[in-house]
């Protein structure tokens, strides 16, 4: 006994260990069964990473699986994927393996897909890239037995965890089935049997850019009965569900070499109005239960005809509901005697004509009552809209009958009467001799937010009437942010604005008490560094307006700046606005403007004319950052300001000038100007080193000058000041961040250098002494606040000795003519004369008086050098 034991457990640990080591032996042979069907039958480029083949898993069967597999499309969709899945596998009995390929079919009795990808396209020429099945016009016998390598006796089949879309360009159709499990179980190789499937998936359905479906759950659960003979394929004893609404199909479908024929009949059994709401999005029918309804709801249809490349099956789909009702059980209002009569129908198989009719869409709220019609023609292509809407409805009242939530209070009265007839390529091109809409639509305490607008617009009042070719605003009272606004004007595309996502344009007249532009602005965000997701918000001009705006305003605030009595147009376009002859009055002066400034870029940008007329000095340098940057000295004077600017650069998030990137030019005029009692440092620093200057006397009545800027510079070109009779020429350069580099140039008369010089200039006493005048230029360097000055006063005296003694030399001259030719010739050491007594006498006074000047020179010198205090009157 023991020994047949022991030869029992040889025997099955043989076994086993042929079950794992046989499949390395066909492992070579399973490839090439693969690759030979493939490369027989697609016309596509096809990878996979392995071909696997066990006894283990699926035993008495063998198992053979295919990983990571991908086709590729060849042309006219080169490179584009037409699958992949992560897993295939097919179990077959294991005598199917020792078949070869290419002279009978191997039978394969089960097949799994696991993740897989599907993207089937139809291009507006009409080609297909899931039609990649090679045929062949010299096709053969024996070809055509190679194409039929395998052939199906599947008792069991899944698809778990995939995706499949479709996308039709021609039609601009979009189906996408996502989180796609299907599985069916039954005999195929029977002339008839039945499966028994089970499906589940998420649907969504995209036509013409209107999304009709999103993500809605659809199960079904369905016994299929086969005619493998005819290639019919029966629905029995089925029903599913679009989320929670149950909807049961009979009827049939037939494989024809051209197309499928198609009779199925579906309809929802209960008749409930609940089984409308259960249609909703599933995130607001978790409680379905729980909703209180009246009425019924009937959805009812037959889709029977021939499904092919030119024709689709007549629909006549019917849905209607009559004076039903609903109450969420947490929510204060109801929805009542609604009335739903739609129809959506297709008698000619040619899917062009396919139209939706509704009849009548009705429902009433409180004492609002809401009417609607509208018919969809032409619905795959141009589609054809006629609408008729009559009705009231509170906004504030949606979120109180339906569990929906917004991200701001969505309030207001909207009262409409409407009837309007377009298709939807008008509305795109903006055609709108084929926009046809009359009637009028009313808009009360409206409070209306958008990701487009960075504050909440609160309409207070909105009257519209509408014609075929406008819509005219007739009233309009709104506040966003702290701004009022009250318009009248024209819009010519508001349906291409709401129905296209085109831009909003008009012309309108604007009138406001208070306007901050930063009000209006959108907030942008973006992502930071290294994969961190930050809010970076800088400013928007909404990029949906185009249009002319002529307003008047009080006060306008920009930045830090209240302008007052502002007019003028303003033309937004393509995330610009354009200013022209915009004026204000600012700074006990008035401004005018005109430029744009533009958010078309990351970075927002201006360029921009200024005409200054009459500012207060000390307030707008004070208060306006640009003039302070430009010259910063100005602030410390009195007076007033003329000035044209011409700039451009960059805008920050605030909208202020980024002054490392600004350019322009500027003329400026000073009138009836004085220097402010508190000089500040820049003014001391130059009175400690002039001291013959008193800066309170300094003349600035009508100085002009002109500034370039660059490059986060200014330089300014040389102007003239005036200080008694003392003459000064400026010029120089400075930085935005108040570094300076200036040179000033006083012309000044030998008097003003002290008592000294004067009783010099006495001594001398001539008429030429009356005019003498030195050059003293100041350095000035550092900054703003802590100024540098050095001058060449020193060397300017120095001068100014020379100039004496020349004074001095030429008044000896006069003294008589043989003096002079004595003096002459002693200097110039080329005569010599017989009274050398009479030269040696003259050179002696010479020297003596050349002394003298040179020691009272020394004297004043001496007296500036320490900064004592002269007499400038002597």
């Amino acid at each position: 006994m023991k020994k047949a034991l022991k030869i029992f457990g040889i025997i099955i640990l043989i076994i086993i260990a042929l079950l794992i080591a046989i499949p390395f032996a066909f492992q070579s042979q399973i490839t090439e069964i693969v690759k030979r069907y493939i490369n027989q039958n697609l016309n596509a480029k096809v990878e996979f990473s392995d071909v696997g083949l066990s006894f283990i898993k699926s035993f008495p069967q063998a198992r053979v699986s295919v990983s990571d597999l991908t086709i590729t499309n060849f042309e006219p969709f080169k490179d584009e994927t037409l699958a992949t899945a992560k897993n295939i596998a097919f179990t077959m009995p294991i005598k199917e393996l020792f078949k070869k390929a290419d002279e009978e079919p191997i039978v394969v009795s089960s097949f799994k897909i696991d993740e897989a990808l599907l993207t089937l396209k139809t291009d507006k020429f009409g080609n297909t890239n899931y039609d990649i099945v090679k045929s062949d016009s010299s096709e053969t016998e024996t070809s055509t037995e190679e194409s039929a390598s395998f052939s199906f006796s599947i008792e069991d089949y899944s698809i778990k965890n995939s995706a499949l879309t479709y996308l039709d360009e021609a039609s601009n159709m979009l189906i996408h089935l996502s989180e796609f499990n299907h599985s069916g179980n039954g005999t195929f190789s029977a002339e008839t049997s039945e499966i028994d499937t089970k499906s589940e998936t998420n649907i969504s359905f995209t036509m013409d850019s209107i999304n009709y479906l999103q993500n809605n759950a659809v199960t079904l659960d369905a016994v299929i009965g086969l005619d493998l003979e005819k290639n019919i394929y029966t629905f029995k004893d089925n029903i599913g569900f679009i989320n929670k609404l149950p909807i049961e199909f009979d009827g049939s479908v037939q494989l024809l070499e051209n197309g499928q024929q198609i009779d199925i009949t579906f309809e929802n059994p209960q008749a409930s109005f609940k089984d409308f709401l259960a249609v909703m999005p599933k995130a607001y029918t978790e409680n379905l239960d729980d909703i209180v309804t009246t009425g019924n709801f009937n959805v009812k249809g037959i889709v029977k005809g021939l499904s092919s490349d030119e024709t689709i099956p007549n629909l006549d789909i019917n849905i209607t509901s009559n004076n039903a009702s609903f109450k969420y059980p947490n929510l204060p209002k109801r929805v009542e005697q609604i009335s739903i009569n739609t129809s959506i129908k297709n008698t000619t198989g040619n899917v062009d004509d396919t139209y939706v009719d509704i009849k009548q869409l009705n429902f009433k709220i409180d004492e609002d009552v809401f009417k609607s019609s509208a018919t969809l023609k032409n619905i795959t292509k141009n589609m054809l809209v006629n609408a008729h809407i009559d009705g009231t409805l509170n906004l504030a009242n949606i979120s109180k009958v339906y569990p929906i939530e917004f991200d701001k209070t969505l309030s207001g009265i909207l009262k409409g009467n409407i009837n309007t007839s377009f298709d939807m390529n008008a509305v795109e091109t903006n055609a709108y001799e084929r926009i046809k809409s009359n009637g009028s639509v009313s808009i009360s305490d409206f409070i209306f937010s958008s990701e487009d607008v960075i504050n909440p617009i609160h309409i207070s009042t909105a009257n519209m009437s509408f014609s075929p070719e406008t819509v005219s605003l007739n009233n309009f009272k709104a506040k966003t942010g702290e701004s009022d606004i009250n318009a009248t004007g024209k819009i010519t595309n508001l349906l291409g604005f709401l129905l296209s996502n085109n831009t909003l344009k008009g012309n309108f007249d604007i009138n406001s008490n208070l306007f901050k532009v930063s009000d209006f602005m959108t907030e942008d965000e973006s992502v930071s560094k290294e994969n961190e997701t930050t809010k970076e918000e800088s400013l928007k001009i909404p990029a949906f307006l185009d249009c002319t705006i002529n307003a008047k305003a009080n006060t306008v605030v920009y930045d830090n700046l209240n302008l007052k009595e502002v007019s003028g147009t303003l033309v937004i376009k393509d995330q610009k606005a354009t200013l022209k002859n915009v004026t204000s009055s600012l700074f006990d002066g008035s401004l005018a403007i005109i430029g744009n400034v533009s958010t078309q870029n990351k970075v927002p940008t201006f360029d921009v004319n200024l005409g200054i007329d009459g500012f207060d000095i000390a307030q707008s340098f004070n208060n306006m950052e640009l003039l302070q940057n430009l010259a910063p000295v100005a602030k410390l004077f009195q007076g007033k300001l003329n000035s044209t600017i011409n700039i451009s650069g960059n805008l920050d998030d605030e909208f202020s000038p980024e002054l490392s990137t600004v350019s322009g030019m500027a003329l400026a005029e000073l009138l009836t100007t004085k220097v402010n009692a508190n000089k500040g440092e820049l003014f001391n620093a130059l009175e400690s080193s002039l001291n013959f200057i008193d800066f309170d006397k300094l003349d600035l009545n009508d100085v002009k000058t002109q500034l370039e800027f660059a490059n986060g510079g200014v330089n300014v070109k040389p102007f003239e000041l005036k200080y008694e009779d003392i003459a000064i020429t400026v010029s120089g350069s400075h930085k935005f961040d108040q570094t300076l580099s200036y040179n000033a140039v006083f012309n000044v008369p030998a008097k003003y250098l002290g008592s000294e010089v004067n009783r010099l200039i006495g001594q001398i006493n001539s008429e030429e002494t009356n005019n003498i005048s030195i050059p003293v230029t100041a350095n000035i360097g550092g900054s703003y606040t802590s100024p540098t000055v050095k001058t060449d006063l020193q060397s300017a005296v120095s001068n100014l000795t020379k100039q004496l003694v020349e004074i001095e030399k030429q008044k000896l001259v006069n003294t008589g003519k043989d003096k002079v030719k004595d003096l002459l010739g002693g200097i110039l050491g080329n005569q010599n004369t017989k009274n050398t007594d009479s030269i040696n006498e003259t050179a002696t006074e010479k020297t003596d008086s050349t002394k003298t000047i040179k020691d009272e020179i020394k004297n004043v010198l001496g007296g500036l050098l320490s900064k004592k205090k002269k007499d400038t009157n002597n």
